[in-house]
């Protein structure tokens, strides 16, 4: 039986093998994993949807296949035992796309073999073979890379510290080839901005008042999460901006579940998981959710649920030390909401002078599903939440 790489999902076409879990050889269970694979989006493992044992790797580590490529073959010694998982439904399903628990056996891999260091060199593990084979096309020698990615892994940003370092080639240019997820970022942005008409308007805020309240509490909810709470309570006053337009039959299609979409900035580039439900969420919830979900994204390892499924984004670029941006929105979402650094700002509040924090809201926005009237409507209702952030939770 050959088993042939799956569907990933999210409109990807292929992955590349970053270790096999097994061996031609080994016997495997239904849903056991058998390959760790790396896609434009995260690192994922492949469950086997067949019991048996295998003959043939089709590929190795390193290489590249298209969905619907052969990965493994397997042969059928345990017939019986595959049509009994068969019957019970065992649901095979990538781990870190969707589910919450895997059946994973790990007691066939083989143990990796470690790479013995030249002598005074620091060994150092590399998270995958794209790393690896941008530094081997770039002249750069691992062993002499300081790595900083978690429990002392060498990534693609490590890399090309160390390639900048080693000065530029004789023509003066130097060629960094886009990663499967830098394709796929670049063909998102590049349709978002070239199908949607945006509009921009932005509002400095006074958050003096969600400041404080933040500080009377430093155990409980972040910033970002009363943020977010505000968010969605606007989004279910104007529910035309948590939708996505079908260009096809000129229709807005709204949805009732408010997921959204948060910003996060990793070694892989941006990705935007979307906490899925928002709408039933506390504000100290909604903290756990983006606490979670935030260290999941820079390890790559969200759903592809979580991943696809956002209708609205949130965006801190604060945390870059910005004041605004005019961002690019998320297709097929319809707007974007970010928020730059709090300041101390000179401010007049009731006719006095004074020193308050202030931030600047900006708001991107489809035009084909709502005006200036909405886009401010919207903006109205978040920023006087800012500014008056007690009264607002309690009727939330």
């Amino acid at each position: 039986m050959i088993f042939r790489l799956p569907d990933l999902g999210e409109g990807l076409t292929e992955a590349e093998i970053v270790r096999w879990l097994v061996a031609e050889g080994d016997v495997v269970a239904v849903d056991q994993s058998i390959a760790e694979v790396e896609t434009a989006k995260s690192m994922v493992e492949v469950p086997s949807p067949y019991a048996g044992r295998v003959s043939v790797l089709h590929a190795k580590a390193g290489e590249t296949l298209a969905v619907g490529e052969p990965l493994i073959t397997v042969e059928d010694v345990a017939a019986e035992t595959y049509r009994e998982e068969e019957k019970a439904g065992s649901g095979s399903v990538l781990v870190g796309y969707g589910t919450s628990t895997a059946v994973s056996s790990r007691r066939h891999r083989k143990p990796r073999v470690p790479v013995r260091p030249a002598p005074h060199v620091r060994p150092a593990q590399v998270v995958s073979p794209l790393v690896r084979n941008l530094a081997r096309s770039n002249g750069v020698d691992l062993g002499k890379v300081e790595p900083t990615g978690r429990g002392g892994v060498i990534v693609r940003a490590d890399v090309e510290r160390a390639m900048a370092g080693t000065g530029a080639s004789a023509s003066g240019e130097r060629r960094v080839p886009l990663n499967g997820f830098g394709k796929a970022a670049a063909a998102a942005l590049t349709r978002s901005r070239a199908e949607i008409p945006e509009a921009t308007v932005w509002v400095d805020v006074d958050a003096t008042k969600l400041w404080e309240l933040r500080e009377s509490n430093p155990d409980g909810p972040g910033l970002l999460a009363y943020l977010a709470r505000f968010t969605v309570a606007a989004l279910r006053e104007f529910p035309v901006l948590n939708a996505r337009f079908d260009a096809a039959t000129q229709e807005i299609v709204t949805v009732d579940a408010v997921n959204l979409g948060i910003a996060v900035q990793g070694d892989r580039g941006l990705m935007v998981p979307a906490v899925l439900g928002a709408e039933k969420m506390t504000t100290t919830t909604l903290g756990d959710h983006i606490r979670r979900l935030t260290a999941a994204a820079r390890e790559g390892r969200v759903s592809a649920e979580e991943l696809s499924g956002g209708t609205f984004t949130l965006n801190n670029y604060g945390s870059f030390g910005v004041d605004g941006s005019a961002a690019i929105i998320n297709h097929p979402q319809v707007a974007i909401l970010g928020f730059g650094r709090i300041l101390d700002r000179p401010w007049v509040v009731d006719g006095e002078l004074c020193v308050r924090k202030i931030t600047q809201m900006s708001f991107v926005f489809d035009h084909r599903v709502g005006d200036g009237a909405v886009a401010a409507g919207f903006m109205r209702r978040v920023a006087d939440a800012i500014e008056n952030p007690a009264s607002v939770i309690a009727r939330l």
